[in-house]
């Protein structure tokens, strides 16, 4: 019965017929007509015509000739092994496999091991492992390949682990296919300590000097980052195939930061006369990109093209993102083009690369009917927050949430971003709230939020939430010192509080938490603490060392900041725009106006550094401030896009301070175009006319403002109330302030306090 079914299969017969290609098939005739010659066939020249069809991947072709053979009637030499050539010729088809699974039953095949383990393989193959397990657990006497096929067929690490443990208690010794296959399993830190006890297993075995348990080792150690054991293995190699070479060059490829020796090894492995494949040129065509060489990328373009792997997706993907990473979008689009198939990470590349035509391609690739994942929300999102297009942010958001793409992390922590750069955090906390499980990234993301949206309070209280559910990293402590660094009403005893637990998980000798501690500190008046992170800071960096000039320069200690400037420069560190822009802002509060001058041209010279308009503002302040205003004026002209607001603020008030009413009211005019609601301006200008004596022109402006109800900012100063358990807020006062519900006894306490400074002044003069 069952062979009629197989012989009269109309699936059979259908995949037969989809996957036999005419280039194939008329060599395919020739071998049958050759088996139909032979008198009788028996199970070798059967046997022999089924493999030589599997090792030119004629796999259907092979199953017709067992096919064939059954329709002449089951032959009398009709061996295990044909059956088990058959299974192996299914490639995890079960609905051929499971037919033969029945014809081997009734005829007594299963009884070989051969062929219940081509079964097992078959079921492992087409994903049904519970068929491939029943089939072991009823083995007597399982063989070393019996093992290897069900561990191959494991998808979880764990239960490859422990089956394997299994396998070492029944006293089965491990051979090479064994290892290579656990091997796989260990990607993780904690799979890894398993693979170095596999690793001291294959040694004591003498099996290392097997290539391919050589490549998977060579494999583990570089997936891991371990590329020193992985080059070690490699030169230690007696042979080496063109896996060993492509596992060593992924290894360094996939680091980032090994491209050049990545492409060494590359060309390494030409010179020795191996063929490289698509996996060995798309991994060098990635190390180009990670070292942004255009010249050498384009050359193993032309050998891509050379040697016919153009029509990979994968290496037409990896072109396009080397083209991409070397700013040559031209090209990335050309390739993009020229490919027959795409796939979704063709298009989630091109999406991510095309900032401006980003949410077209997406349409294109819904079109196109390729699906996205959450990498393409990811890049999609990305550049509409960069353009700002809050409506096409929200469509987005929308397309996420009704194709469940929001409940993904990544995605999620993207739409958080979105949402603060659009200054909206109430849908940003919205997102995160909707969050299942909240990874530090989430909280990462909306604490950064309320830092750039001013919401310094939120941020705080966001960020004790976050260290209570999750560990805390450098980015979680960078977004909140930062925080606390700009904001001038929270406690700054919250900033010390940071330090601590920053103390406790170990991260203050990151540069980054270092250069953000002294800006801290620096930027909330205690100076002495800036220098004591400093002098505490292991290894200092740039960062660190422009941490702390910029805070001496915000102090408007010329000196230190000199000497700091000249002990960085005898160190070797590099100056970058930051460090020259806050020693020229400390030269100009100095009034070093001739040693301005000299760093400036330093900068452009010797460190070839381009200025920018930020540095131009501080050589217009610097002149202005030290009376040479109209030299000031003329260099406005020099600063790339024109003056901004803050340059016309500090050169309106050297006007007023040196009483250059021209140039003052050429200024004051540029301003109120610029902000008409800037009080800042109106005030100077009015100032300035009063200082002169021209009070109708003082009147007039005062008046403008009335008219366009420009109101003068008020100033604030902020007292940490101590002893306020959970108190977040500094109090802030202005002058005349009658807000406190304890104003009476502060005014009193302001007024002793007064006369007693008069009283020690007196008595002091006296002495």
């Amino acid at each position: 019965m069952i062979v009629r079914q197989l012989v009269g299969s109309k699936c059979f017969d259908r995949l037969f017929n989809q996957r036999t290609n005419s280039k194939n098939f008329s060599s395919f005739q020739y071998e049958l007509k050759q088996l139909d010659q032979i008198p009788q066939a028996n199970a070798f020249s059967i046997n022999s015509s089924m493999l030589m069809c599997i090792h030119r991947n004629l796999w259907f072709e092979a199953l017709e000739i067992f096919r064939k053979q059954l329709q002449l009637g089951f032959p009398p030499h009709f061996s295990e092994e044909s059956v088990a050539v058959a299974l192996k010729a299914c490639r995890g088809d079960s609905n051929i496999g499971s037919q033969i699974h029945g014809f081997s039953i009734c005829y007594g095949f299963t009884a070989y091991l051969s062929v219940s383990n081509s079964l097992m393989s078959m079921y492992s193959k087409s994903g049904q492992f519970d068929n491939a397990l029943d089939i072991f657990d009823k083995l007597k006497n399982p063989d070393i390949v019996s093992w290897n096929t069900v561990i191959s067929g494991i998808l979880n690490s764990k239960e490859a682990f422990s089956f394997a443990l299994q396998m070492n208690i029944n006293g089965v010794i491990f051979d090479a296919v064994t290892y290579t296959t656990l091997l796989a399993f260990c990607s993780s830190y904690e799979e890894f300590l398993f693979g170095l006890q596999l690793h001291s297993l294959i040694a004591k075995q003498g099996l290392d000097c097997e290539v391919y348990v050589g490549n998977a080792l060579i494999t583990m150690y570089s997936r891991l980052n371990r590329l020193g054991e992985a080059t070690k293995l490699f030169d230690t190699m007696p042979t080496r195939d063109l896996v060993s070479w492509n596992s060593i060059i992924s290894g360094y490829s996939q680091e980032g930061i090994y491209g050049f020796e990545a492409i060494l090894c590359f060309l390494e492995m030409l010179k020795e006369g191996m063929k490289p494949d698509h996996v060995s040129l798309s991994s060098t065509v990635s190390a180009c990109g990670h070292e942004r060489n255009l010249r050498l990328g384009r050359q193993i373009h032309n050998l891509v093209i050379k040697t016919g792997y153009e029509s990979h997706i994968s290496t037409s993907n990896i072109l396009i993102s080397m083209y991409s990473k070397c700013e040559v979008k031209e090209d990335a689009n050309l390739v993009f083009k020229c490919m027959k198939d795409r796939n979704v990470v063709s298009w989630t590349t091109m999406i991510s690369m095309n900032e401006e035509d980003s949410l077209s391609l997406f349409n294109k690739m819904r079109l196109d009917e390729v699906y996205p994942n959450d990498v393409t929300f990811v890049g999609l999102i990305h550049n509409i927050s960069f353009h700002n297009l809050i409506k096409e942010g929200a469509m987005i958001h929308c397309f996420c949430l009704k194709t469940s793409f929001s409940s993904e992390s990544n995605v999620a922590n993207s739409l958080i971003t979105m949402y603060a750069k659009f200054n909206s955090m109430r849908d940003s906390r919205w997102v995160f709230d909707e969050l299942n499980s909240r990874e530090i990234i989430s909280w990462n993301a909306l604490i950064s939020g309320y830092s750039q949206n001013g919401l310094y309070k939120e941020a705080i209280e966001t960020f004790l939430l976050a260290i209570k559910e999750s560990k805390p990293n450098e980015f979680t402590f960078g977004s909140i010192l930062s925080g606390i660094a700009a904001a001038e009403s929270i406690s700054l005893r919250y900033g010390q509080n940071c330090h601590s637990h920053l103390l406790k998980v170990g991260l203050n000798n990151e540069p980054i938490l270092s250069g953000a501690l002294l800006d801290m500190y620096a930027k909330r008046g205690s100076i002495s603490e800036s220098r004591r992170v400093f002098e505490e800071t292991f290894e200092k960096s740039q960062v660190t060392w422009t941490a702390m000039i910029s805070a001496y320069a915000r102090h408007g200690d010329y000196e230190s900041v000199m000497g700091f400037f000249r002990e960085m420069e005898s160190e070797g560190v590099d100056l970058d725009s930051i460090t020259f822009l806050s020693v020229l802002a400390s030269c100009g509060r100095k009034g070093m106006v001739d040693m301005g001058h000299r760093i400036f041209d330093s900068m452009v010279k010797d460190h070839k550094i381009e200025p920018s308009q930020e540095h131009f503002s501080c050589v217009v302040d610097m002149l202005g401030r030290a009376g040479r205003v109209k030299e000031a004026e003329e260099f406005l002209g020099r600063i790339p896009g024109g003056p901004g607001l803050s340059t016309l603020q500090s050169l309106l008030g050297a006007c007023r301070i040196y009483g250059e009413v021209e140039i003052g009211e050429r200024v004051a005019e540029a301003l109120m175009k610029m902000e008409p609601s800037e009080s800042g301006s109106y005030v100077l200008m009015s100032n300035l006319y009063a200082e002169r004596g021209e009070w109708q022109k003082a009147a007039k402006l005062r008046k403008g403002m009335r008219e366009r109800r420009v109101k003068k900012e008020v100033g604030f100063s902020w007292a940490d109330v101590g002893g306020v358990e959970g108190s977040l807020c500094l109090h802030g006062f202005s002058s005349d302030d009658m807000s406190h519900p304890q104003t009476e006894e502060i005014y009193r306490m302001a007024k002793w306090l007064g006369l007693e400074m008069i009283f020690r002044e007196i008595e002091h003069s006296s002495i």
